[in-house]
């Protein structure tokens, strides 16, 4: 049965970081022929005090009764599209308000879910904040727009936004929700401190691997959204066995990581954005 809508959240929408912005980007196509408008992306509006988001053309006019409606609610959004060829409907959200009720918020999840943010520093306390305001927009949006009937899916990436799952479990279960890690917290942590990962992954203890490394809060946010999720996917089967060890689930469906062809220069064009690309790292260099 196919949704009515999608809600697609990341940390890298509009916010080019790593290689989930590549992913989310180059699938964009696929889901817009598929849904038009009615493919949602949700990222965090991050670029504040500096230049304009080269990323993001903000939209006035688009959902502004909804805009209106929802910044009397505390939640402050601004819609766009993704400047890239397929040109997808996107909400940034603003989560930096919730700085201060980050103890409040973290106190419900635990009493709630035993999510342990207890150690978590800012580079987990901000991603978290974020996930819990999209879950926010999405549940606005929602109720302002849509019927019961509707269906909605809303869809996260990584332990980033798995606040989100977390708040709409409780606040709007009829919104089906899926929850993608590209590898996991514990995998990156062992793999980039040189210890064989798959060789020993049996011998790992999730526990104290994540506290030898640090990364008890954001371990814990990933195994719930993993566990809480409607549907938890990976993007390949060795993820999985990873997600089955330090998680306590593996995947129930594989999406596996592809790329849409327009993505690619046309033959005859390769040579020309080569030497536009190599200039151009030697003149950062």
């Amino acid at each position: 049965m196919k949704s009515d809508y999608i809600f697609e959240t990341s940390w890298e929408i509009c916010n080019k970081i790593g290689g989930i912005y590549t992913v989310m980007s180059t699938k964009a196509r696929s889901m817009v022929d598929a849904y038009g408008d009615h493919y949602v992306l949700v990222g965090p509006d991050v670029w504040k005090e500096t230049h304009a988001n080269p990323d993001f053309l903000e939209d006035h006019k688009q959902f502004s009764h909804w805009k209106e409606a929802a910044a009397r609610q505390g939640i402050q959004v601004r819609i766009g599209r993704w400047n890239i060829p397929s040109g997808p409907l996107v909400i940034l959200v603003n989560f930096t308000h919730l700085f201060a009720k980050k103890d409040e918020i973290f106190a419900h999840l635990w009493e709630t879910y035993k999510l342990d943010s207890l150690s978590g520093q800012w580079d987990y306390i901000e991603p978290a904040m974020f996930g819990y305001a999209a879950g926010q927009a999405i549940e606005s949006f929602t109720r302002f727009y849509l019927t019961p009937q509707t269906r909605v899916v809303a869809h996260f990436h990584e332990w980033m936004s798995g606040t989100g799952i977390l708040y709409l479990k409780e606040k709007l279960p009829r919104a089906g929700t899926g929850f993608t890690t590209h590898a996991t917290v514990l995998g990156r942590s062992i793999a980039g401190n040189g210890l064989p990962l798959y060789e020993k992954l049996a011998h790992y203890h999730p526990l104290k691997m994540a506290e030898k490394f640090q990364v008890v809060s954001k371990n814990s946010l990933e195994t719930l959204s993993a566990q809480e999720a409607d549907v938890f996917t990976t993007v390949s089967a060795i993820t999985s066995e990873e997600s089955r060890q330090f998680l306590g689930k593996e995947a129930q469906v594989l999406t596996l990581n592809g790329m849409n062809k327009s993505f690619v220069p046309a033959v005859g064009q390769y040579a020309k954005k080569r030497e536009i690309a190599r200039n151009k790292a030697l003149e950062i260099a």
